[in-house]
């Protein structure tokens, strides 16, 4: 029986009614008592870490779940983490970066309803996070909910209330759980030993234009941040009125980082098409292609913490983990 570490960080699974709206306030090992079918599937230790609604979890977090993993990470087959769901996406896409080439697994879960209420789907999506992390063939980061397993750098959250909160962009589901049974679609292969990182850098601000943008957000902001992530219109569109290109050209000249994704969630972005996105080529920002912006924004700043210069971090962002799977610049050969 495979040993599985169950990682406790808050969110809806195990929040109760405090009289003022849902707080996590169950412990792991409630959880594991509302669920005594786990007991079944693997033998399980807890570590009980934060106690946090979703909303509140930043990459000091990240950082403290890669290093609870890294700590323990030769004691067990697997880890498991409730986590809230408002930030699931950007937390499985941190700890793909933060955590490389493990040939364990890091499974995420949650649930849109509290463990201990009737209707919910929070004792499904633990069972199929415990199978999955308990298969031999399972490694690599990924979120298990409502039967499907999504690889970590491309799962978006999509719905607010419905059980099938989540969904793979720009990327097939890896595989899908069926009362205990895993049918796997594809299993992406991974080479070299585990790796752990212990930096980011969140000096990175995320801006998303829309009609009648006013570029005074990125003039006041530029000393503020070493990166800029921009979800474009369409392909790679940004606004040219106002100043809001020129603004972004100040911010290219600055030596700051910036990272084009798409507003739109599917097919991804591409920056050669349109008169508008080559501006962004001749400037030398960096394209997400089909990563989320979830994916985009957590990659700049594991590259930015990897203080490596422009080069070396232009170099990482565009580095592929075994879990990316956007299109690489034709000039790029690593």
């Amino acid at each position: 029986m495979k040993h599985i570490c169950l990682i406790a960080t808050g969110g809806t699974i195990v929040s109760k009614d405090s009289g003022s709206g849902l707080e996590p306030e169950l412990t792991p090992q409630d959880l594991l008592d509302c669920v005594p079918e786990l007991q079944e599937i693997a033998q399980i230790s807890v570590r009980d870490l934060y106690h946090l609604d979703s909303t509140n979890i930043n990459q000091e977090h990240w950082l403290g779940m890669a290093n609870c993993i890294q700590k323990e990470y030769d004691a067990f087959d697997g880890f498991v983490i409730v986590h809230g769901t408002d930030t699931m996406a950007y937390t499985a896409a941190a700890l793909s970066y933060l955590i490389q080439n493990s040939k364990k697994p890091i499974v995420l879960t949650g649930s849109q309803k509290s463990v201990y209420q009737r209707d919910t789907d929070a004792r499904r999506n633990l069972l199929d996070a415990f199978y999955f992390a308990a298969d031999a063939r399972s490694h690599g980061v990924y979120i298990i909910f409502d039967g499907k397993a999504i690889l970590g750098t491309h799962a978006r959250k999509m719905r607010t209330h419905s059980y099938n909160a989540f969904s793979s962009i720009n990327c097939p589901e890896a595989a899908i759980l069926l009362d205990g049974r895993i049918v796997r679609y594809f299993e992406p292969e991974i080479s070299g030993d585990v790796y752990f990182y212990n930096k980011m850098n969140a000096r990175v601000l995320c801006v998303r234009p829309y009609p009648g943008i006013s570029p005074e957000i990125l003039k006041r902001t530029m000393d503020c941040y070493d990166g800029l992530v921009i979800e474009c219109f369409g392909t790679s569109g940004i606004p040219a009125y106002g100043g809001f290109d020129t603004a972004i050209k100040e911010w290219a000249e600055a030596g700051r980082i910036i990272v084009a994704t798409t507003q739109v969630p599917h097919e991804g972005s591409d920056m050669s098409v349109y008169q508008v996105g080559k501006k962004l080529i001749d400037l030398g920002i960096l394209e997400a292609f089909d990563m989320t912006p979830e994916a985009a924004l957590a990659k700049l700043m594991w590259a930015l913490g990897l203080e490596q210069g422009r080069e070396g971090i232009e170099k990482a962002f565009y580095k592929r983990v075994w879990m990316d799977t956007f299109r690489k610049p034709e000039n790029e050969n690593n």
